[in-house]
């Protein structure tokens, strides 16, 4: 099944993942040990961000560890930018209107 990147973020649990893993690689010990859930449902989580190409899967050793896909990332600050550039235009019509009536 394909996934969405915005089904990848839309679960909480997988937005600290990301969080995460994005100041440095981490197997799914490591990142497990930070919630209060199972070593299993941790993966479950990865296999979908790893489906989605939001993180990539690197073997080093015995271990494999998970880093974010930053390029990945940009997909999701782009479709964002198109809200933010329309929130910015309204803050500024609000602000003309109460430095109006504020005169």
């Amino acid at each position: 099944m394909r996934r969405d990147i915005f089904q990848a973020i839309a679960d909480p649990t997988r937005r600290s993942i990301i969080a995460l893993i994005a100041l440095q690689a981490m197997t799914p010990n490591a990142i497990a040990e930070n919630f209060n859930t199972t070593r299993q449902a941790v993966s479950k989580h990865l296999k979908i961000l790893a489906e989605c190409q939001l993180v990539k899967q690197e073997q080093q050793g015995r271990e494999i560890y998970y880093s974010l896909e930053i390029e990945k990332m940009k997909e999701i600050d782009i479709w964002i930018t198109q809200f933010r550039k329309i929130w910015e235009i309204q803050f500024n019509q609000l602000d003309n209107l109460l430095s109006t009536i504020k005169k």
